[in-house]
């Protein structure tokens, strides 16, 4: 049974608080000076997080290039999605973001060779990992036995100092309430209190829907909210923030949650320049919150 938590708005004059951010939310094209005038939005730009710009790049940037790009897009948190010919840079990645100011913010999936560079250079990465598929039982015995195969990097990170957050990508683990359910049960059965959930909505185009009660059930162990242009039967996959049918109603949504965690903006299109797709979103998103704005007095 899903766990449901109503959302409500009890004072009207919330509504226009929720918006106030909107003029000051900064395009691909903002000055430093507005993204520091962005205030405490939930979709401020030193909340945003670049994703999924290491392998979905035409342009095939290496770290120092990579960190000016972000640097240019004032962009100041990375998650960082590699493929194995990237290993032998993990250590160059990290110098270069620290040597342009930029955040460590988040490490895809897990790879040996970066527990000695968290411990070497002091960052504190979420580790995302996207949850085992269970053998078939009931919920009870299929939360148990996907939790207890994380158990050994839920160890590892505890002892790193790092969060680790439950990936969605399709399937059982990807479901909201089966997320959940498994953050539960690791913080009550192992130690786990630093175990939560990275939602992808790329990845939950069948949650369109039912998305605000989805957000609900997840927020109490949501650590980052990954957005996507979403069109009913994900056509196309990835598309724009702001090109998408149901785009206004799920950053309304979202800004109404009470949800005020880092929202990650993604690249995922190998065909095109990082910079530029990255630069569309945060122009889409700027676009989108000024009509939410508009619509409601602001």
């Amino acid at each position: 049974m899903k766990n449901k938590r109503i959302i409500t708005d009890p004072v009207p004059c919330m509504l226009l608080a929720v918006f106030s951010f909107v003029a000051l939310v900064p395009t691909g094209r903002a000055s430093s000076a507005e993204a520091n005038n962005a205030g405490a939005s939930v979709f401020a730009k030193d909340n945003l997080v670049a994703w999924c710009i290491v392998p979905f790049d035409a342009s095939k940037r290496g770290p120092r290039e990579r960190a000016e790009m972000l640097k240019r897009l004032g962009i100041t948190k990375v998650a960082y999605d590699w493929r194995e010919e990237h290993v032998p840079t993990f250590e160059e990645e990290i110098l270069a973001y620290k040597e342009h100011g930029l955040e460590y913010f988040a490490f895809w999936s897990w790879h040996p060779d970066m527990a000695p560079l968290i411990t070497k250079h002091g960052i504190k990465p979420q580790i995302w990992q996207i949850i085992p598929g269970p053998q078939p039982g009931t919920q009870e015995e299929m939360v148990e036995a996907a939790a207890k195969q994380l158990l050994p990097l839920v160890e590892q990170t505890r002892e790193l100092g790092c969060k680790l957050a439950l990936y969605n990508h399709g399937g059982w683990g990807g479901e909201p309430e089966n997320m959940a359910a498994v953050c539960r049960w690791l913080r009550e059965n192992a130690k786990g209190d630093h175990v939560g959930i990275v939602y992808n909505l790329h990845h939950g185009h069948e949650r369109i829907g039912d998305f605000a009660e989805s957000l609900a059930t997840m927020m109490p162990y949501l650590l980052c909210l990954n957005l996507n242009g979403m069109n009913d039967g994900a056509n196309p996959k990835i598309l724009r923030i702001g090109r998408g049918r149901h785009d206004k109603r799920l950053i309304e949504t979202i800004a109404k949650s009470g949800y005020r965690g880092p929202i990650g903006i993604l690249a995922h299109r190998p065909e095109t320049d990082a910079e530029e797709t990255l630069r569309e979103n945060l122009d889409g998103l700027a676009d989108l919150l000024r009509q939410l704005g508009a619509a409601n007095g602001r």
